[in-house]
Order: C-alpha cells, then sequence, then structure tokens
C-alpha cells in the first residue's frame, strides 16, 4: 500500500527533470535573443571586426549556459556587457589587428561624397583606434553603447570618475588631432 501511495505521489522518473530543463532552455533562449545584439555591439565597439565581435557573442552565452549562471542574474545587460566585454579584450589582445568593416553606403549621395565620406570615417576610425587602450575603450562605450559613465565603470571595473576623465581626454585628443588634420587640408 506504501508503494502505491508513493507511486501515485511521485512523478515519472525523469519527467520532472525533462520538463524543467526544457523550461531552463526555454529561458536561456529568450536570454540569448534579448541580448545577443547588446553584447555584439559592446563586442564591436572594442574590436572593431564583426566577425570577432560574433565570436565574443557566442562565447559569452556558451560560458554562461556552461556554468548555469543565466538564472541567478539580477542586471542582464550590465551582467553581459562585463563578461563580453572581458572576452573581447582577450581576444584582443590575441588578435591581429583587422581591416575595418566596409561602409554602409546610402543611396542618395554621389559617388564623390561617398568617397570623401569614406575618406573622413576611415581617418577617425584610425585616430580612434590610435587612441590608448585605456582610453578607447571608455570613448566607444560611451559613443557606440551610448553607455553613461556609471554604467560603463561597472563593465569596466574602474571608478566613475575615472571613466568621464578617461572619455574627456579621449576627445581632447581626438579634437586636437582632426583640427590639425583639418588645417593642413585648407
Amino acid at each position: 500500500m506504501i508503494e502505491v501511495i508513493q507511486a501515485m505521489a511521485l512523478p515519472e522518473p525523469g519527467s520532472a527533470t525533462r520538463q524543467e530543463a526544457a523550461e531552463r532552455e526555454s529561458r536561456f533562449a529568450g536570454l540569448v535573443e534579448r541580448q545577443s545584439r547588446f553584447v555584439f555591439r559592446v563586442a564591436y565597439a572594442l574590436l572593431r571586426n564583426s566577425h570577432d565581435a560574433e565570436d565574443v557573442v557566442q562565447e559569452t552565452f556558451l560560458k554562461l549556459y556552461r556554468a548555469r549562471r543565466w538564472d541567478m542574474i539580477e542586471n542582464e545587460r550590465a551582467f553581459l556587457a562585463r563578461a563580453a566585454w572581458r572576452i573581447a579584450v582577450d581576444k584582443l589582445h590575441k588578435a591581429r589587428p583587422a581591416p575595418l568593416d566596409e561602409l554602409a553606403v546610402s543611396g542618395g549621395a554621389n559617388p564623390e561624397e561617398m568617397a570623401v565620406t569614406a575618406d573622413w570615417n576611415a581617418t577617425v576610425h584610425r585616430l580612434v583606434d590610435a587612441l590608448p587602450q585605456e582610453l578607447r575603450q571608455p570613448l566607444a562605450l560611451s559613443t557606440v553603447e551610448e553607455m553613461n559613465s556609471r554604467q560603463i565603470a561597472a563593465v569596466m571595473g574602474i571608478a566613475e570618475g575615472t571613466v568621464r576623465t578617461r572619455i574627456m581626454r579621449a576627445r581632447g585628443i581626438l579634437k586636437q588631432k582632426l583640427a590639425g588634420i583639418m588645417e593642413g587640408r585648407l
């Protein structure tokens, strides 16, 4: 009699586990769908290469999946930005400089304007890439990701005041170099 009661009270072995696993998989898939573009943008801001950024997205979510920690995340964006940033920094140290991705062409500009714009954009990208990494990283997160200094500080693990100082220094250096280039063109 006790065995009959226990058999009725307990679900079939493995069915609850399979159902829980399916629910976990579904929650993880939802997380990937919600945040993969954001993780890509964080990685691209640092790496400046879409293929490497895609690799970082995959590695970020793979590490998160293997650690089974996605259910415990309080702030998804902050956690994922920090994780992706660390993986991208590691990849940056291991990678060789890669050419910039092709620029998107607008349909309304004439070829001469497009060439001038592409040249100017390439110059700005080179100047940004030439900045020291400690200045380039917060600038990229600020401009590309439109993160505020508090969010950048959390992602990079530095003080908020340091973030503001580095962004200000990076902008000052870029402004000075761009002014020098403009004087040479005129």
